[in-house]
């Protein structure tokens, strides 16, 4: 029986990777667990995630979807082999990338029809 997994990583899941890096990356964990889903650094954090376990690439029938999403992203924090500092320059650039992409798109297109 499969744990029940998301097409990609979700926020609700953002502080069960808190404890797997150093200070800053605790800090950043912390900051972008209280945000909303849909702020800007929220966004950046789930790309990267994304990114780090190639959730693109997942679907339902492979090994890693059988593990669940929060243990994928915690084997793919924690086995990150460069220094926090890399990690967190990712993480801004996944940021920055974010930020032009709503800046370029009309605000009217962002938002959800609620009727």
């Amino acid at each position: 029986m499969y744990p029940k997994s998301e097409i990609l990583f979700p926020h609700h899941s953002v502080y069960t990777l808190k404890n797997l890096r150093g200070k800053k990356w605790q800090k950043l964990v912390e900051r972008v667990a209280t945000l909303p889903e849909t702020h800007e650094e929220s966004l950046a954090f789930s790309l990267l995630i994304i990114r780090l376990c190639n959730c693109l690439n997942c679907n339902l029938g492979s090994y890693k979807a059988s593990l669940g999403c929060v243990t994928c992203a915690r084997r793919a924090v924690a086995g990150f082999k460069e220094p926090d500092e890399a990690l967190l320059k990712l993480f801004e650039q996944a940021r920055r990338e974010v930020a032009d992409f709503l800046a370029s798109v009309p605000e009217e297109e962002l938002l959800c029809d609620s009727e």
